[in-house]
């Protein structure tokens, strides 16, 4: 490892341990932000998928808004590539799709900030099965 030679060195060095440490943090309460998984599987790549989350991980910290950005495999919405699942704070989780930048914006201006929803949520087609012994 480099040694620290200038003031510029120390202030890149503590940028990168508050940025550790944030993530540490983060993880170890990840229901208390907001979570955005953006699926990153092959056809989620193809269609665009790093653009979307190279957006959230840019805009959500610019705008003020605590959030923990992943990625995930496949969905299983491969004709509504690319996908995102936003889960709020208390909500149920959401799955959007064809998010572009430009439909990453409005989520989070109006989904993530103001709590409306906006076109392009992808409907639930399952009901999880319960155990009723």
């Amino acid at each position: 490892m480099a040694g620290i030679k200038t003031l510029a060195d120390l202030k890149r060095k503590q940028e990168e341990v508050k940025t550790q440490i944030d993530l540490r943090d983060k993880a170890e309460n990840p229901g208390s932000q907001v979570q955005v998984k953006v699926a990153m599987a092959t056809c989620g790549i193809a269609s665009g998928a790093k653009n979307v989350m190279d957006f959230f991980v840019r805009e959500l910290p610019k705008r003020g808004i605590g959030a923990v950005v992943t990625q995930t495999g496949c969905m299983g919405y491969c004709f509504a590539e690319p996908t995102v699942e936003i889960t709020i704070p208390g909500k149920d989780p959401i799955v959007f799709g064809y998010v572009d930048p430009a439909k990453a914006d409005e989520i989070i201006e109006r989904y993530i900030k103001q709590g409306e929803l906006v076109d392009g949520i992808i409907p639930q087609n399952y009901n999880t099965i319960t155990n009723t012994d």
